[in-house]
This record gives C-alpha cells, structure tokens and sequence, in this order.
C-alpha cells in the first residue's frame, strides 16, 4: 500500500500553474519534495489537503480519496507549516481544549508528555513563545493524534541546529513502526540528505526527477576543470555549470563520464548541488 498516491495532478492559475504531477509514497518512508520557492511546493500540499481544488488528477491517502469521506481523509494527515498557527493568545491549555473538541484521537497525557520532554512554559502565551517553542508546540499537538500522513512545509527553516536535529529525530520516530509516511517541504537539503528516503523534484510547475535519494546521489557527478576546457561540445553535455576566470565545476548524469574525457576532476555532488545546478542550468 502506498502513503500517498498523486496522479497526473493539475492546476492552473493562469501564470502558473501545477502539471501532471503524480508520484506514490510508500508506507514508512520520507519524502523530501525539494523546489525553489514558487516551483509549486505549497500548492501541491493544499491540493493534497484540500484547501484548493484541483483541475484534474487523483489523490488518495492510504487508498482513500478526500471525497470517500472527508472527516476520515483529513483525520489521518498531520500538517505543519513554517508559520505558527495557533492564535497568540493561546496557552497550552487552550491548545488541549481545541484539540480535544476537533479530534477524537488527540491523546492529552501524549501531548503533556511533550511539553515537558520539550521544556515548554504551560501557563505562557504562544505568541511569547520562540519559533523554536512554537514549532515544538505545534509538533507536541500533531504527534499526539493518531495521524498516518505528516505533511512539512518548511518547518525547519530559520530554527538553530539543536532544535533541527530533535525535530529530524522526531520524523524517523514517527515511522519507525512502518505505518507511517511523510513528506517533508524544505530548502534545506543537508536536513533531507539525513532522513528523506525518497526525493521529488519539482520546478515551475514540473517534475524534473522523482526517484530514491541513494539512486539520485549516485545518478550525477561534479566535473572540474580548466575554463579552456569548457568547449562547446562539453557544454551541451552538463545539466547546468558555472565558470570563474580560472576554471568550471558542472554537473553531469554518470552515464556521461566516459563521454567527457579523462582530463577533468570528478566528484560526487551534494544534494544541494543537484538541486541548484538543475535550477540555474
């Protein structure tokens, strides 16, 4: 059974627009779905839960379709964004209060569990807590309901590397029983090159790849060399590269080594190197 199963998802906006998306999320792994910002991140995750309709295209959570049983649909799929979204008069308790009234699955002693794992003042309001404090809170709330689907949308960005480290910790957690997926937005690729075990990316509205994130990392290479060296036939066969006075670093798919010649430096790229040569081109 898959997690998440999208296919040929479309919608258009008239300057932008989402095309045929589609990609399958198996149970108990981690997704990264990388794109720079306005690639269509955001706006395939709001299809996914519903916020905007589709124009075509099927979307099913654990074999379900939103129109099968929208209460049960939205039960199973836990969200965090970048931004808090509890109001800033809200303490802890006003959070348990909410949580208990909208899901019946929101385990009380679960969510206490954390906000003392976490340090998390009970009797302060939100709006004075750190955006570090925030975005626990809001995972503390999500991981205390019987969720199957975790939906990421940058919820790491702007945080310091302690609280991004237990935050990743917590994902491998949530799918360490097997019956859990998630799908992870972020820019940061050194948090995906640690816990995605899949990668999707996207960029003006389109695939460009989607496959395991050990065959994406082994599928390119780094080529270096002299600024000479950058003929125009060597040109046509990166993906994307950049020059200085000196030299050039470009990006390869593997399969193209024994086409370039032995004079060039090779490397192993980065994630963050796949991303953003695709990108610049």
């Amino acid at each position: 059974m898959y997690a998440l199963e999208i296919e040929n998802l479309c919608k258009d906006f008239g300057n932008f627009g989402i095309k045929n998306i589609s990609l399958k999320l198996p149970v108990g792994f981690i997704l990264g779905y990388v794109g720079q910002n306005g690639a269509g991140k955001t706006t395939t995750i709001k299809l996914i839960m519903e916020q905007i309709k589709k124009d075509s295209g099927e979307i099913r959570v654990f074999g379900k379709k939103y129109t099968d049983d929208e209460v049960a649909f939205k039960d199973m799929i836990g969200f965090i964004s970048d931004e808090n979204y509890f109001p800033g008069t809200f303490t802890t308790k006003d959070i348990v209060k909410t949580m208990k009234s909208f899901y019946t699955s929101f385990d009380e002693k679960k969510f206490k569990a954390y906000i003392e794992k976490w340090k998390l003042p009970e009797g302060k309001m939100v709006k004075n807590f750190s955006k570090g404090m925030k975005m626990k809170l809001m995972f503390a709330s999500v991981l205390s309901r019987e969720t199957k689907l975790l939906i990421l949308d940058e919820p790491t960005g702007g945080l310091d590397p302690v609280i991004r480290i237990e935050i990743l910790e917590e994902l491998q957690n949530y799918i360490s029983d097997g019956n859990r997926s998630v799908i992870f937005s972020t820019h940061i690729m050194s948090d995906l090159e640690k816990v995605a075990d899949y990668l999707f990316f996207i960029n003006e509205g389109k695939m460009i790849f989607n496959d395991t994130k050990d065959n994406i990392l082994e599928g390119f290479l780094l080529i270096k060399g002299g600024s000479s060296e950058l003929t125009p036939q060597i040109e046509k066969r990166l993906i994307g590269f950049k020059k200085s006075t000196i030299g050039f670093t470009g990006l390869i798919n593997v399969n193209e080594k024994e086409n370039i010649g032995k004079c060039f430096l090779t490397e192993k790229p980065s994630l963050e190197d796949i991303v953003v040569f695709h990108i610049n081109g």
